[in-house]
């Protein structure tokens, strides 16, 4: 068994608790003490936000390294340091130093790459890294980090069986990133807003909120990007992003504002690559428009951004993990779907079965085994394919002439 197999096939096993990462950390001799740490979590956007952060930083000088997860492609996507993917050759060297320690410890899949990407930004001399957190945040291994500023981005309802089936539940977990006397910004609403609200108070930290302390407005320039402004309390700045979609305006904000709070300077033009979120691809004279919304609030966000875009009907190919919410997720995109082909992510264990999807759609069905059947299956002109990144993951690679790894998929 190779190392990245070996790696992959401890991803079935999830495990709450930070005892595993903090000692497995402490045999590595700390290698996350060597940069500033900032942690993002939340349910929908941490991603987006991560890597326009990254983007910000990287334009004021700062040598960053961005982890974020899951991977669409290739396991190293995972690792960037100053916005380049690291070599696998780099990373496989540095996970064999590292498997003696983790399978001493104990550590889980995401626990070991948690520390992996430490060892390597270390090894580079990263001066800030973006940590995305996995899933959660109080027991999420990069919580063993020490941020010196978290965001949290939005909360919705996913992972319900590990993090609780109420925004309340979801936002408690999410606040363990949160740290006494340190800035975090967040744009939750509502009933997760106010228990982030409460637990900032009862942790000591200082909460900045999208929409109160932290002003903001933004427009969509149709398929070129977002215009956003910020008035915060440590400055302004306005900006323009290559992102699409409205729902990235509020993404983009959160970024600018952290990066001003951090002392940073934002640019007035970002070029952003965050692959597979509202991203428009060219195949065969059609287009394709990839879109990782795998829960309800995500699935609802992109039909809002979709219909600000002047798209009221179009062709969606779709798949899903087995334990989302599926019907809340199609009942979102059967709203916008002209028709809808279903098919599923194969090196996924957790994808449903495409057969049993049918009976959540109204719109005309049909079913493709495969996403390269899928493909097929597309008319001429615009089309969304949505649900599970892992379904993302293998037709991003077949639209660009990519190599797909060959391992099943669980994290």
């Amino acid at each position: 068994m190779n190392l990245l197999d070996w790696l992959f096939s401890r991803q079935s096993s999830i495990k709450p608790g930070l005892e595993r990462i903090q000692h497995l950390l402490q045999r590595l001799e700390h290698p996350e003490h060597a940069f500033r740490t900032l942690l993002i979590g939340g349910t929908n956007g941490k991603g987006s936000t991560s890597a326009t952060l990254e983007a910000i930083l990287r334009f004021n000088g700062v040598k960053t390294g961005l982890f974020t997860s899951p991977h669409l492609t290739r396991f190293t996507e995972r690792f960037k340091v100053a916005g380049h993917e690291l070599p696998e050759t780099e990373v496989i060297e540095a996970l064999k130093n590292l498997k003696p320690l983790a399978e001493e410890t104990g550590a889980s899949f995401f626990e070991i790459i948690t520390a992996l990407a430490c060892v390597l930004f270390k090894k580079h001399g990263v001066e800030v890294a973006l940590m995305e957190v996995g899933m959660g945040g109080r027991f999420d291994s990069t919580n063993a980090l020490d941020p010196v500023l978290s965001i949290i981005s939005s909360i919705g309802l996913d992972h319900t069986q590990f993090l609780g089936d109420t925004l309340s539940q979801i936002a408690f977990e999410k606040a363990g990133i949160m740290r006494p006397q340190l800035p975090t910004l967040t744009g939750a609403v509502g009933e997760g807003l106010q228990t982030l609200q409460s637990q900032a108070v009862l942790q000591g930290a200082h909460l900045h909120v999208l929409g109160e302390d932290l002003e903001f407005q933004g427009q969509e320039n149709a398929w070129d990007g977002i215009h956003t402004e910020v008035k915060t309390p440590w400055g302004k700045a306005q900006t323009s992003s290559n992102l699409i979609g409205s729902y990235q305006i509020r993404n983009t904000a959160l970024a600018a504002s952290a990066a001003l709070a951090l002392g940073h300077k934002v640019p007035e033009k970002l070029q952003v690559q965050w692959p597979g979120r509202m991203e428009l691809l060219h195949w065969q004279g059609k287009e394709l428009l990839l879109d990782g919304a795998h829960n309800p609030e995500g699935a609802r966000a992109l039909v809002q951004a979709l219909r600000a875009l002047g798209v009221e009907k179009v062709p969606v190919v779709f798949g899903s993990a087995a334990d989302k919410d599926i019907a809340a997720v199609a009942a979102e995109l059967d709203s916008i779907a002209s028709e809808v082909i279903l098919t599923r992510a194969v090196l996924s264990p957790r994808a449903a079965d495409p057969e049993t999807l049918k009976t959540y759609f109204s719109a005309r069905v049909q079913v493709a085994p495969t996403p390269e059947e899928a493909l097929s299956l597309l008319p001429s002109g615009l089309s969304l394919v949505a649900g599970s990144l892992y379904l993302l993951g293998e037709i991003r690679p077949l639209v660009l002439g990519e190599k797909l790894e060959d391992r099943e998929r669980w994290q």
